[in-house]
């Protein structure tokens, strides 16, 4: 979000403070809105609000949880760290449709089956919330976003009286199969999401944990019972297409990963058996090769232990990104080679041996585009272990 439209958004959500003395009249309707997807990688999910609207008082508004700024201080220090502030911004309904109505983004409404203290309950939690001083929250792409908060908040209010109804024929996904299942598997954006993610999104994931995407919020509303003096009622009452538009994807770039891997690992055994045919080593090669994955080795072990990123512990794919070639890059720069260097090199080659185990075993799902890069670093290896120590001078 821009810093101006940002500012815009702050601006008006001082102003409307004054609306929580306000009681609903009993016209008022509460909502669940559930947007499609965009065409950038952080709108790829689609997105939740909340919508409170009164034609007696007068007033219709979005409550976004979704809000953050690329321009606050510190934001790609605190997005490497998993500090990343997100904030409720409450404004004019009318803004919210407009913007989606411009990217052309389907946009779906689901009317809450709420009394009039209920109704009042939800305006009052909100506009408290959305106080500068409550606004802001940790972000957490899985288990604390603008999705979850709409089950959170539902939950607090209403209590035992909801009951969210799950559907057993979408049993057993992992939080992985699930976000694979929105980004095309062969896009930049799958390959990093998957490439910084640990085995936490490998394990079975309930259905209220299902509910980090937009979609399965407004399938769990759409299926959930409210009781009523002990019986059980639907919790939606009625459902409204406020925008309809094709359902947008990622394109899948010419460049893609899989092409631009692919491209590499032939690049690497041609001159991998160039190399063999002269007798010689290229240098380039092998620095270019172990100063990358030990680059994103350490982004990995970084995220793994200092960061708060939820998901980021426990992550195999520091078995072919291995830090310590970080150094071994330098050192591969000499002409002459010790013996530690050759076992390293075979150590590194029983590690690229273990990651298909790892795979098959469901321990951890990896990137499907990492494989030409095992191929070529398995060849690499393989070949530099063998050979590195008779090299001519």
């Amino acid at each position: 979000m821009k810093k101006k439209i940002f500012l815009l958004f702050f601006i008006i959500s001082i102003y409307f403070p004054l609306k929580a003395q306000l009681q609903l009249s009993k016209y008022a309707e509460v909502s669940i809105i559930t947007a499609g997807p965009g065409e950038e990688l952080y709108e790829a999910f689609g997105h939740s609000a909340i919508r409170i609207k009164d034609p007696v008082l007068n007033f219709d508004l979005i409550y976004n949880y979704g809000m953050f700024d690329f321009n606050q201080p510190n934001f790609y220090t605190n997005f490497a760290k998993g500090n990343m502030v997100y904030s409720l911004a409450r404004y004019d309904f009318k803004y919210f449709i407009t913007s989606y109505r411009r990217d052309k983004r389907w946009l779906k409404e689901q009317v809450l089956n709420l009394n009039k203290q209920e109704k009042q309950n939800f305006f009052k939690f909100l506009e408290n919330n959305a106080l500068p001083q409550n606004s802001e929250y940790r972000y957490d792409p899985y288990f604390d976003n603008c999705a979850t908060k709409l089950r959170d908040i539902t939950e607090l209010i209403l209590g035992n009286k909801v009951s969210f109804n799950y559907d057993n024929s979408v049993e057993n996904q992992t939080l992985r199969q699930l976000t694979n299942k929105e980004i095309h598997w062969n896009t930049w954006g799958s390959f990093g999401l998957n490439l910084i993610a640990g085995t936490i999104l490998d394990k079975s994931a309930t259905y209220e944990q299902y509910m980090f995407l937009p979609d399965y919020v407004y399938s769990s509303f759409k299926n959930a019972d409210l009781f009523i003096k002990n019986q059980p009622n639907k919790l939606i009452k009625q459902e409204k297409n406020l925008l309809k538009f094709e359902e947008k994807n990622l394109e899948i770039s010419i460049l893609n990963p899989l092409l631009v891997f692919t491209f590499f690992a032939l690049l690497v055994f041609l001159i991998t058996f160039r190399d063999i045919k002269k007798n010689k080593r290229t240098k380039s090669l092998d620095f270019i090769i172990f100063f990358t994955t030990g680059i994103i080795g350490v982004i990995l072990l970084f995220l793994w232990i200092f960061s708060s990123h939820s998901t980021a512990p426990n992550n195999f794919n520091i078995l072919w990104a291995f830090a310590p070639n970080l150094i071994a890059s330098f050192v591969l720069l000499k002409t002459k080679q010790s013996i530690w260097l050759q076992k390293y090199l075979l150590s590194l080659s029983i590690l690229i041996v273990a990651i298909p185990f790892l795979w098959i075993f469901k321990i951890q799902q990896f990137p499907l585009v990492i494989i030409p890069i095992l191929i070529l670093l398995l060849i690499r290896y393989f070949y530099l272990s063998r050979k590195l120590l008779t090299f001519k001078k």
